[in-house]
């Protein structure tokens, strides 16, 4: 295809969805993954391993992009905007 990337990692990554390689491989379940960083991640619903704490609660996480959404949950932030209206968003997800 045409894709261009600057890093040599994007490259192969990439390359990897045109012929489905999946290298990372769970030995706990059947899922595979292209990148180190998915696999690493999904690794961790394994082991129940939670070392990210939230300051204002008891509330812990595997992941920092789940603490940071969490913490909207005290700050209120709405950083994600609707383009269609005036709605705002804790999580682009809910866009």
């Amino acid at each position: 295809c045409d894709a261009k990337f600057s890093l040599t990692s994007s490259l192969i990554t990439h390359q990897r969805s045109h012929n489905r390689e999946k290298p990372f491989s769970c030995t706990l379940c059947d899922a595979k993954f292209t990148q180190s960083s998915a696999f690493k991640r999904h690794v961790e619903t394994h082991t129940g391993e939670k070392p990210l704490s939230c300051d204002l609660c008891d509330a812990k996480f595997s992941h920092n992009s789940s603490l940071i959404s969490h913490s909207r949950t005290h700050t209120r932030e709405k950083p994600f905007s609707c383009t269609l209206c005036d709605a705002k968003f804790t999580q682009s997800g809910a866009l």
